[in-house]
């Protein structure tokens, strides 16, 4: 609390009559009571705290008992209540507009406040020692009133919380709250009946605690005490010590290490700490987006705010078992050890078949993910800068919520009428222009793939298809007959005889065929009656290929004069993810006869759709049922929407347009100034690096290429190759990534670049 202007106040007569004294009187700031700070003959000797609500007196009286049970600490300064004239503790108070208030008279304690003092490790660690000396004291303190108060404030009562998101307005900000929210449900609700409990201070922050720039002196301002996890005291104290310093991690850990010294944690508050110190900052956020609606003039209500909000994205990209074994460390206690990764490869080996590869030279053992960081076993945090998939982030909690609902609820088919179904096709076909007005659900991209060429084969009565060089459209029978990705590749069977194959301009460094060749060929294969031709707007697997402008429209309208179909595949390009449009097709300026989708759907979920006319799906009603187990079922179709809606909310489209202009202009910055880079390309959040060997003939950089993602990967960034001779890196990261993701990457790639 810090001291106003010298102030007369009516609260004279009230002092002179119930303590007789008459003292120089200045008001503190407070956050909803009064206080005030009394002089006599100019000397500090008392405070004056005045409580608004009426309904505290039997808190105040168990607050009363908590200080004489701590005044044992003689090492220590804590309030003392001065009595007044008739031995009474606390009065009834009524100021001059009529307004009733608790009146109590405590001793003033001298001191510095904590958040004025540098604050050294070593008083960090005795900051630490001091919290556990309380709780210590108090281990064994009971006070009915206290322990049957519920309080917004205490840490146990977090999943209420939610009732305070609508009053958050930036919809990421929310989305960190409700993140926390459900790790709390699944971390902390199971085990907290087994934390142990007592009671605390519970706001031992950096303005509330007295020190002497040497050691802590004392506590002040007991108004939250609780009966709580004991624990929460030392999360409580930490979680403020962290706010606006570089290595939060190191100061909490220097509190946690005093206070193990007096009091030792056990393993399951250790485990706990990490979950809870968020709990203590999502409390802090949504209390000042609240009060802030209430009282929008008062700059006190969200002093911390800033501060508070910095540290929970901070805290967002530390693996919880990795600050665990940091906790662990601080309190010299044996680190959390995996089952070592030689094991969990024997495992894999014995059940999965080879023919699954594994990502990176040293695989990884993923354990939890969140938002566009992911975790391995060991604790390492790593950038997601590849997982085109989780569209959204993640575990994002608006889809988890979503799957979970539906699945608690219902869970069926398509031969059932449910509304999940209709709301997510209207949603979904709202994205698409008037014509493409009928969907398909299937559970997968592959699925998707299958089925749409059924359907233009179907419509069109032929088999012949043109595909794109390099494509790749799935996993199924039907998806690697199209997609030379597969069929051209290791273990493929080449093409057969009904698909044909065009060139992928500039993709292919022996023949480098132009526009005109690919044209050309298209017409030559036009002498045959043609179904479809199928292609990604963007070709991924080709080295995320941008087509020059008039490309799709050329092939498209020469396709439909022979009475054939085009189909693009969105797979992995779509859901906003280029930035500028919602669709990749749509930067051609194109309509297609049939859209796949996949992969960013559900985020995760395996979900999967074909997108096509009324006539194309008219004339697939032929008698056949078409039907799919788990397309379009409701826990899906309530993913999906969810996906669309976090998409909307979070302006996620913009800010794959915004950050993938920041990471465009920043590789090209580096083309200039790097032989290895031949090429980057791409749109929004889907780019691709090529690179080429600084010898004379410009050869794919192949080895290269891969030793940079294994490089990239030890920096803590996942990066993968593709393109022909996988020497092209590809960045498509989940769309929450953040200019300063952004940065992270350039910065290391850069580095990368350097050392190879």
């Amino acid at each position: 609390m810090a001291e106003k202007n010298k102030v007369k106040d009516p609260v004279s007569s009230f002092l002179k009559s119930k303590y007789d004294i008459s003292p120089e009187i200045k008001p503190l700031d407070g956050h909803v009571d009064k206080n005030y700070l009394l002089y006599i003959n100019s000397v500090p000797t008392y405070v004056l705290k005045l409580s608004r609500d009426l309904t505290d007196k039997p808190i105040l009286k168990a607050q009363n008992l908590i200080f004489d049970q701590l005044s044992s600490l003689d090492r220590y300064d804590f309030p003392q209540i001065i009595t007044g004239l008739d031995g009474k503790s606390i009065y009834l108070y009524t100021d001059e507009a009529g307004n009733q208030y608790l009146a109590r008279l405590l001793k003033y304690l001298p001191g510095e406040f904590l958040a004025k003092t540098n604050q050294s490790d070593d008083l960090l660690i005795d900051f630490g020692e001091f919290l556990a000396e309380m709780d210590k004291m108090l281990i064994t303190f009971r006070s009915p009133e206290i322990m049957a108060r519920h309080y917004e404030w205490d840490l146990q009562y977090f999943l209420e919380y939610a009732k305070f998101l609508p009053y958050i307005n930036d919809p990421v900000q929310r989305k960190l709250i409700e993140h926390f929210l459900l790790q709390f449900q699944e971390n902390i609700s199971p085990v907290q009946h087994h934390l142990r409990k007592s009671v605390i201070h519970n706001d031992a922050n950096d303005w509330n605690i007295l020190s002497n720039e040497k050691r802590v002196t004392g506590a002040i301002d007991f108004g939250d005490a609780v009966y709580s996890f004991t624990i929460g005291e030392a999360v409580v104290g930490a979680t403020y010590i962290a706010l606006d310093v570089k290595d939060p991690l190191l100061k909490i850990s220097k509190v946690l290490e005093g206070y193990h010294r007096v009091l030792p944690i056990l393993d399951l508050e250790i485990e706990s700490i990490y979950y809870l110190i968020a709990t203590r900052l999502c409390m802090s956020a949504c209390q000042s987006a609240y009060l802030k609606r209430q009282r929008p003039d008062d700059t006190y209500v969200s002093i911390h705010e800033k501060a508070v909000w910095k540290l929970l994205s901070d805290w967002i990209a530390i693996s919880p078992d990795y600050a665990e074994n940091k906790f662990r460390q601080a309190c010299s206690l044996s680190p959390r050890s995996p089952e070592p990764k030689e094991r969990s490869i024997e495992k894999r080996n014995k059940h999965i078949s080879k023919v699954m590869s594994l990502s990176y030279e040293d695989p990884i053992v993923m354990d939890r993910a969140s938002f566009q960081y992911m975790f391995d076993q060991n604790g390492n945090s790593y950038l997601d800068c590849v997982n085109n998939i989780m569209h959204v982030g993640h575990c994002h909690p608006r889809v988890v919520h979503a799957g979970q609902r539906q699945m608690a609820k219902l869970n069926t088919n398509t031969r059932y009428l449910y509304d999940a179904l209709n709301e997510y096709a209207a949603g979904l076909l709202e994205k698409f222009p008037p014509t493409l007005n009928k969907v398909f659900f299937v559970n997968s991209g592959s699925a998707a793939s299958d089925l749409a060429i059924r359907l233009a084969r179907n419509y069109t009565n032929k088999k012949e298809l043109i595909v794109m060089d390099h494509g790749y459209h799935g996993n199924t029978a039907t998806g690697i007959e199209i997609s030379p990705y597969k069929f051209k590749g290791l273990g493929g069977r080449g093409a057969g005889p009904h698909i044909h194959t065009a060139f992928l301009p500039g993709s292919d460094y022996e023949t480098n065929y132009s526009e005109e060749d690919l044209y050309g060929r298209i017409d030559e294969f036009m002498t045959n009656p043609v179904s479809a031709f199928i292609c990604e707007p963007i070709v991924g697997c080709g080295g995320q290929v941008m087509l020059s402008e008039a490309y799709l429209k050329t092939i498209y309208k020469k396709v439909r004069e022979k009475n054939g179909l085009c189909i693009a595949d969105e797979v992995q390009t779509g859901f906003g993810r280029v930035g500028s449009n919602f669709w990749a097709y749509e930067l051609y300026d194109v309509v297609p006869d049939i859209v796949v989708l996949g992969k960013p759907m559900g985020n995760g979920h395996p979900i999967g759709a074909v997108v096509t006319t009324d006539e194309i799906a008219r004339a697939f009603e032929n008698g056949m049922e078409f039907f799919s187990s788990f397309g379009g079922n409701p826990v899906s179709c309530e993913i999906g929407k969810a996906v669309l809606e976090v998409i909307e909310e979070e302006s996620l489209q913009d800010n794959a347009l915004e950050v993938g202009h920041q990471l465009m202009e920043g590789l090209k910055s580096m083309q200039g100034k790097h032989e290895w880079i031949h090429d980057v390309r791409g749109a929004g959040l889907f780019m691709g690096i090529e690179l080429v060997k600084k010898s004379d003939d410009r050869s794919p950089a192949t080895k290269e290429a891969k030793a940079i993602i294994n490089s990239m990967k030890g920096k803590g960034i996942l990066l993968s190759t593709d393109g022909p001779y996988n020497n092209v890196i590809k960045i498509k990261p989940p769309l929450c990534f953040s200019r300063d993701n952004a940065l992270q990457l350039l910065d290391e790639f850069e580095k990368s670049l350097r050392s190879i």
